[in-house]
């Protein structure tokens, strides 16, 4: 994976909260990360997450999403 990418997290089979939880955990230290997540409830939580911390959410794929920060100019 590209450095651009960021971290990569697979959290498929975890039920939600656990794939928020690591996309939390992996923005401490991160400006981007990708989410493999097949929880139904994954996307909706996911971009949840994204937008109270103010960072950027985007749906690749059914079960990828990738969280980024917010670029302030």
């Amino acid at each position: 994976m590209p450095a651009s990418e960021g971290v990569h997290i697979d959290a498929r089979g975890m039920k939600c909260p656990w794939p928020a939880l690591r996309a939390a955990r992996a923005m401490r230290s991160a400006k981007a990360i990708t989410i493999e997540a097949d929880d139904p409830i994954a996307p909706a939580e996911l971009e949840a997450l994204a937008r109270q911390q103010g960072w950027i959410f985007t749906a690749r794929g059914p079960h990828l999403f990738a969280i980024a920060l917010a670029v302030t100019a």
